[in-house]
């Protein structure tokens, strides 16, 4: 087009966008600095892996990270007077936040300060040493220094300042202490309490009638929440045993202006100290979300807004009239070139596959499936339909899968799933047969499972039409069959699969009800140095509601961990025979339900009904135990395939499953060969697993079907970027 006048509506276009840009760059005319608050930033630690010391965490004085938590004070079993006694630590994450910040007003000389507001919870276990009398206790940090414990602040002072500078404004440190040894000249009320320490530890206000012991005989772990309001300058701490909700009333609670005692920034962390008596001092994990404060301006004239306004409403319309029509003619060449090259690249392609499978004749596989009649249809889903088939001459019984997705994608998705099945071999998978390409139509041919798709024999059949009860010696069968083959796929299988599609309606039963894992259309080949699979070309999430793991909303991207999580969806449906996503006791999904049953102890009421006595209990605890894992919503979390094999085969016990269903946390927590911790801003994520359904479905409902979800039961102050589910 070199030469070639532009046309009118693009000349207009460009002669606007100069215009927009020129309004863009001009300075505001009565700009100031106001304070805006910006996303939240949160962090958590699950646990704590030593490669976080120096990066993330940094430890000082006798603080170290070692066998998965923080030691604030060392933890050995080396002579107790040399290393235990008389030591203190501690631990700062490597990060400052603004702590306040000056608001002024536009229509006065009038100031405000604006506070920082924070939400946290951490667990921690204070043990006693051969159930010796303890001491001293630890700390909860907040720093404006990010600087080791002076010299003598072990004992009393709890590692956050010693005799010459307790109570030193120049101390800059707030505290929310956790004592096991009574000073009285420090003015502390017994031997087990909680207190509010400002520059020493004298403490401002404590709280001493706990029900329950701080460092008790029997090794228990705590759980402790602080939440503070800049708006209003109020701290709140609660504290109750591991795994028990978040209790109603705080056990200290006071008014705290942290801009009165800090510098404009400050460092989270933990102290802890021993005296002469000593204890563990341990943080075993740790969630806090920050109230970012930064600066934003404004003072935008209303005439400027209007120009740049009009300016983008005028380049927008020229640009896209003048656009329209060469578009237009682009896609339609495109998608010309594309029908007439499709059978060339998907040729081509095959030429290139190991092991080429056998290539039938179109008018065969017509004729098998009688012209492909809507009475020989074996299913439908995503990427075609499935269609049971006859091949003339050889009266083999066949399963014929026609793609049917329009566009250029169609040739793609045939490719992929055609080139990883193609050299796939195990028994729990569905056998590939061979394939068509004919009259711009792809086909692959399966071998045929006579008994059809899993869910078929546990939910009601078409009509609804109820299907046979599948025994429970098959339904472990399926079971153990379907996670031996997602280990091939994962492990055994040089390429690593991920399947992104795990659920009944893909499981096939051959004629002896064995389980073959079927439908690769999204299933999708990782590259040896890669751990998950991204489907930039698809809108939306790949997979099935239900099945899909919660960090695939926001990532997009398919993992082993993801894979896991399906299955641990598939083991519900088939020991309770009910699909993932119900509605059964308030709650939408059935995994909620069957945690709410473990944390009663009445998990084998979720077993199906339809049994009746005919299962093993221990059996059915085991799988249920192993889908809780599996349905983890952190994904480091969940077993790994080769795990699931040995659990299912009872030759290692069920898993460890905690009675109450842990926080959903994004950014995702990292795998445990990574990083042992992440940090971001992002929004809030509503929480469903609560909401009632304002009426009832059947018990086998639709799984289509969809429920609004309700806000989470507990909204701390600063919108917090992790998922409570309790």
């Amino acid at each position: 087009m070199a030469g070639r006048p532009l046309p009118p509506l693009l000349r207009l276009a460009a002669a606007s966008f100069v215009l927009l840009l020129f309004f863009l760059h001009l300075p505001p005319a009565h700009s100031q600095i106001v304070p805006v608050i910006d996303d939240n930033f949160a962090y958590s630690f699950p646990n704590f892996l030593s490669d976080a010391d120096g990066v993330d965490l940094l430890t000082f004085n006798d603080s170290e990270i070692r066998g998965g938590a923080l030691q604030l004070t060392p933890d050995t079993s080396n002579i107790a007077s040399s290393y235990l006694v008389n030591k203190s630590g501690r631990v700062f994450y490597n990060m400052p936040f603004k702590v306040w910040q000056i608001n002024s007003s536009s229509s006065s000389n009038a100031t405000a300060k604006q506070v920082l507001s924070f939400n946290t919870f951490f667990k921690i276990n204070v043990f006693r040493v051969g159930n010796m009398t303890p001491g001293e206790g630890l700390a909860f940090l907040l720093s404006s220094d990010l600087r080791p414990a002076p010299p003598g602040c072990h004992g009393a002072f709890l590692g956050l300042t010693n005799a010459s500078f307790n109570g030193n404004p120049d101390n800059h440190f707030v505290a929310v202490e956790f004592d096991t040894v009574r000073q009285a000249d420090l003015g502390d009320p017994n031997d087990n309490h909680v207190g509010l320490d400002i520059n020493g530890v004298n403490s401002t206000k404590t709280f001493s009638d706990l029900n329950f012991s701080i460092a008790p005989v029997n090794d228990t772990n705590y759980t402790v929440w602080i939440d503070y309001d800049g708006g209003v300058r109020y701290l709140r701490v609660y504290m109750a045993i591991d795994d028990d909700p978040k209790p109603a009333s705080a056990v200290l609670e006071a008014p705290l202006d942290l801009s009165e005692y800090l510098k404009q920034e400050l460092y989270f962390g933990f102290a802890a100290s021993t005296g002469t008596n000593y204890e563990l001092n341990r943080v075993l994990s740790w969630n806090l979300t920050v109230q970012m404060l930064t600066d934003g301006r404004k003072g935008v004239p209303p005439w400027k807004i209007g120009a740049i306004v009009g300016g983008v409403l005028v380049f927008v319309i020229a640009l896209g009239a003048g656009l329209f029509v060469w578009l237009q003619m682009r896609k339609r060449m495109a998608r010309d070139a594309a029908a007439s090259s499709s059978s060339a690249l998907v040729l081509g392609a095959l030429k290139s596959l190991p092991g080429t499978p056998r290539e039938f004749e179109f008018k065969d596989l017509d004729k098998a499936t009688n012209n492909f009649d809507e009475k020989m249809k074996l299913g439908k889903g995503g990427f075609g339909e499935v269609y049971r088939g006859v091949l003339p001459g050889e009266n083999k019984q066949v399963a014929v899968k026609r793609f049917s997705r329009g566009g250029t994608f169609a040739p793609n998705d045939f490719l992929k799933e055609l080139t990883i099945i193609n050299r796939l071999r195990h028994k729990n998978l569905v056998p590939l047969v061979g394939w068509c390409h004919a009259n711009s139509m792809l086909l692959l041919v399966y071998e045929y499972m006579p008994n059809g798709s899993l869910d078929h024999h546990l939910f009601d059949g078409p009509n609804s039409n109820p299907t046979t009860t599948l025994s429970w010696e098959r339904r472990y069968n399926v079971i153990a069959g379907v996670a031996s083959a997602l280990h091939y796929l994962h492990d055994e299988y040089d390429q690593k699969v991920v399947h992104r599609d795990l659920k009944a309606s893909n499981i096939m039963l051959d004629s002896n009800f064995n389980a073959r894992l079927g439908d690769f259309g999204l299933a999708r080949a990782l590259e040896s140095d890669k751990t998950s699979y991204a489907e930039l070309e698809m809108a939306g999430v790949p997979g099935t509601v239900g099945y899909i793991a919660p960090e695939c909303f926001h990532t997009g991207k398919a993992t082993r961990e993801s894979d896991v999580f399906g299955f641990g969806a598939v083991v519900l449906e088939v020991v309770c025979g009910r699909r993932p996503r119900c509605d059964i006791d308030g709650f939408m999904f059935l995994c909620d339900w069957v945690w709410k049953l473990f944390r009663e102890g009445r998990i084998l009421e979720a077993v199906d009904a339809r049994l009746g006595e005919g299962y093993d209990p221990e059996d059915a605890r085991r799988l249920l135990l192993l889908a809780l894992a599996c349905s983890h919503p952190i994904p480091s979390e969940r077993p790994k395939t080769d795990v699931t094999v040995q659990i299912i085969s009872r030759a290692v016990a069920p898993p460890a499953v905690p009675h109450f269903k842990p926080s959903f946390v994004w950014p995702s927590v990292p795998a445990l060969t990574g990083a042992s911790s992440w940090s971001a801003s992002v929004s809030t994520v509503p929480s469903s697993h609560e909401a009632p359904s304002p009426q009832r479905r059947p018990r086998n409902s639709d799984p289509e079907g969809h429920v609004a979800a309700k806000d989470p039961p507990f909204r701390p102050i600063c919108s917090p970027t992790y998922l409570m589910l309790v």
